[in-house]
C-alpha cells in the first residue's frame, strides 16, 4: 500500500511550518485529524517520520528524506490539474483542424476569428488539404479532427454532420444566365461548365441523373481546384457550380453567383474525427462553436 495524499500533504505541511497548529492552519484540517494522517503514515511505513517534543515537530531522518520527494509529486499533480481545469475553462490549449482548400480559404478563417473573439486563449490551428487527405490527417493523430464533404465510410472515422448547402451557379457579369428570374439545371445545360475533377463531379452527375435521367451535365474542362475554376469563369472560357461557403471568392473574382433550383440539388458536410477518440475540451468547444456558426447562415439547410 503507497501513501495516500492526504498523508503525503500533511508530512510537507509539517515540515515547512514545523509546527503541527500551523500546519493544520495551512491545510485547513482539525489538528487531531492533521495528527491522525501522520500517524496512518508512519503506521503505514513502519518507522516515524516525525519526531515530537514539547516545542516543535521535527522531521525523523526518514521524514527529512520523504519530504522532498512529497512535495515534488504534489506540486507535480497540483500542476497538471491546474492545467486541466484551464483546459476545461478554455484558458489554454489548442485545437487542429484539417479542411479542404477552398473552405480553408473562405468559411473557416471567418469562423477561427469568430471563435477566437470568444476564446482569446486557445490557438487554432488550419491544416489546409486536399479533401482526399482529410481524414488521413485525422486518421494519424495530426490533426483533432476534419471538416469536409460526404465520402464513403470508413470504418476508423466517425462522421457528424455539420451543415447542407445547396449547389450555386457562378458566371461573369452580365451573362444570359443573370437575366432569368430563377435559374434552373436545365438553364445551365447550354454553356461550358467548368468543373473539378474526383468526387465531387462525380456525385454531382449521380445526384443530377437521379433528379431527371433525360438530362446531364457534360463538363467543358475539369481542374483541380475552385480557385482555378473560378479563374477561367473570370475569363469567361465558361461557368461552374459550387457551394455558397465560397461567396467571398467568387466575389474577389467579380463573378455573380446565383443559387440552382429544379432540382434543389445540396452537398452535406461533416465532421470527421477518429473512433474510440475523444476530442479535447478545447475541440468539442470549437466543433459546438462551428454548428452554431453554420446554423446562424441562411444558406445552410435545417437538418430532419
Amino acid at each position: 500500500m503507497n501513501p495516500n495524499l492526504r498523508q503525503m500533504r500533511a508530512l510537507v505541511a509539517v515540515a515547512k511550518t514545523g509546527s503541527f497548529t500551523l500546519a493544520a492552519e495551512h491545510l485547513n484540517v482539525t489538528q487531531s485529524a492533521l495528527s491522525g494522517q501522520i500517524k496512518e503514515l508512519e503506521q503505514l511505513l513502519g518507522v516515524r517520520v516525525v519526531e515530537r517534543t514539547t516545542r516543535k515537530a521535527q522531521l525523523s531522518e526518514l521524514g527529512r528524506e520523504l519530504t522532498p520527494l512529497f512535495d515534488k509529486i504534489l506540486q507535480d499533480l497540483d500542476r497538471a490539474m491546474g492545467d486541466i481545469a484551464k483546459r476545461r475553462a478554455l484558458k489554454q490549449g489548442s485545437v487542429r483542424i484539417a479542411a479542404p482548400q477552398m473552405l480553408s480559404c473562405t468559411l473557416l478563417p471567418e469562423v477561427i476569428a469568430a471563435y477566437r473573439a470568444r476564446y482569446s486563449d486557445v490557438q487554432v490551428l488550419l491544416a489546409d488539404s486536399p479533401v482526399e487527405l482529410v481524414a488521413a490527417r485525422v486518421f494519424s493523430g495530426e490533426t483533432d479532427f476534419g471538416i469536409g464533404p460526404e465520402r464513403d465510410a470508413a470504418t476508423e472515422i466517425e462522421a457528424q454532420q455539420l451543415f447542407e448547402m445547396p449547389f450555386v451557379v457562378v458566371f461573369p457579369p452580365d451573362h444570359p444566365l443573370d437575366q432569368l428570374e430563377r435559374i434552373t439545371w436545365t438553364d445551365v445545360i447550354d454553356y461550358p461548365m467548368i468543373s473539378l475533377q474526383g468526387q465531387f463531379t462525380e456525385r454531382l452527375l449521380r445526384d443530377m441523373h437521379a433528379s431527371f435521367r433525360e438530362q446531364s451535365i457534360t463538363p467543358y474542362n475539369e481542374v483541380t481546384f475552385m480557385t482555378t475554376a473560378l479563374a477561367m469563369v473570370h475569363a469567361r472560357l465558361g461557368i461552374t457550380v459550387c457551394l455558397p461557403y465560397a461567396e467571398k471568392m467568387v466575389q474577389l473574382y467579380g463573378l455573380r453567383m446565383r443559387t440552382l433550383e429544379s432540382p434543389s440539388l445540396t452537398r452535406r458536410f461533416f465532421v470527421y474525427t477518429r473512433n474510440a477518440r475523444a476530442l479535447s475540451p478545447a475541440a468539442e468547444s470549437f466543433v459546438n462553436f462551428l454548428q452554431e456558426f453554420a446554423a446562424a447562415h441562411e444558406w445552410n439547410v435545417p437538418q430532419g
